[in-house]
């Protein structure tokens, strides 16, 4: 697009559009709404709500907690929550086994959130590491992940969430060929109507740090030589690439990926952004545990406008392109919005 020559100054004086209120509202380029939003949730097997203490007034759900808070979505008008599981340690094994189980908490609180409000929908993650001992994304043998292997386990685990009546799944592995797989087993099973939203370019990141405290999730091990098990550097994506991202998204739309998703979100707006020029895809950004945290640690201690730094934050993913955002703000951002 051309754009023509400004007049100069003082024919033109740009700050005439900042001068009040009411004309600043009427030029702003981006605004983000609650249909914005996807509540980022964690639910646990417990009874009573757990403060998160990296994350402060984020909360463990119960299962009957999260039902009511698919309530509070709906009438805030946001429209998704992405669930998350904290499972109890002495339930995890290597393998993950528990993370098909059609009775655990999180079919369990699909089914209760879906009752409570139909409106709302739900995301769940596809992944084996809230379940597995050594806190991996997949399946561990001799110092490394299996991909196949792994695969296999998650179109367990992404069948029965969809059985109970997940609306979105949203494969977090980084596993290879995963999407084809899943997309090809939901249209099997009957489930053609179940969305993917992949993560599709997921970055090995410092930024996770508070997600690993708030689900409970294994501290990463060594293995026995010291070395493979360590980080999860082997199939998350080097934070120094880009083009790795292009094709990475490129592979997951040609497998069957209805949405597509950065994460972390404000470290890789450069990427969120590529990736919408390029692909003219639903693409959404998650604000991780990390970005919650320090907005929320330098808001406490009086360094930033906790209010004016959460609002702000928002507008740059929608600003980048972003279709949406899963944020942990999700509740308080809709209510300042709404």
């Amino acid at each position: 697009m051309t754009v023509p020559p400004l007049a100069p100054y003082p024919a033109t004086r740009l700050r005439r559009l900042r001068q009040a209120d009411w004309t600043r509202r009427l030029v702003r380029e981006t605004e983000v709404r609650p249909s914005d939003l996807i509540w980022s949730m964690v639910v646990h097997e417990g009874e009573d709500a757990v403060p998160v203490a990296s994350m402060p007034g984020v909360e463990r759900l119960s299962v009957k907690e999260a039902a009511k808070a698919a309530v509070r979505a709906r009438d805030l008008g946001i429209p998704a929550i992405a669930i998350f599981p904290h499972i109890d340690p002495s339930r995890k094994d290597a393998t993950g086994s528990i993370a098909a189980d059609p009775d655990g908490v999180i079919p369990r609180a699909v089914k209760a959130m879906k009752d409570a409000a139909p409106e709302v929908g739900i995301m769940c993650d596809v992944a084996l590491d809230p379940f597995t001992d050594h806190g991996h994304d997949g399946v561990v043998e001799n110092g490394r992940i299996l991909n196949d292997a792994t695969i296999e386990r998650l179109i367990e685990q992404g069948l029965m969430q969809a059985a109970a009546g997940a609306d979105i799944l949203a494969p977090s592995d980084m596993m290879d060929g995963r999407i084809g797989r899943l997309r090809g087993a939901l249209e099997g099973d009957g489930f053609q109507d179940t969305m993917i939203m992949s993560y599709a370019a997921k970055y090995a990141s410092a930024f996770y740090g508070p997600y690993r405290d708030a689900i409970g999730s294994a501290k990463l091990s060594a293995g026995p030589n010291g070395q493979g098990l360590g980080d999860k550097k082997t199939y998350q994506m080097d934070p120094s690439n880009t083009e790795e991202a292009i094709r990475e998204v490129a592979l997951d739309i040609a497998e069957g990926a209805d949405m597509v998703m950065v994460k972390p979100g404000l470290p890789y707006l450069d990427i969120l952004r590529r990736l919408v020029d390029e692909f003219r895809m639903p693409t959404y950004a998650f604000q991780v545990s990390g970005e919650y945290a320090m907005i929320k640690a330098a808001g406490a201690n009086g360094w930033i406008d906790e209010e004016r730094a959460i609002l702000e934050s928002l507008a740059a993913f929608k600003r980048a392109g972003a279709a949406g955002i899963i944020t942990y703000f999700a509740p308080w951002a809709a209510e300042k919005l709404g």
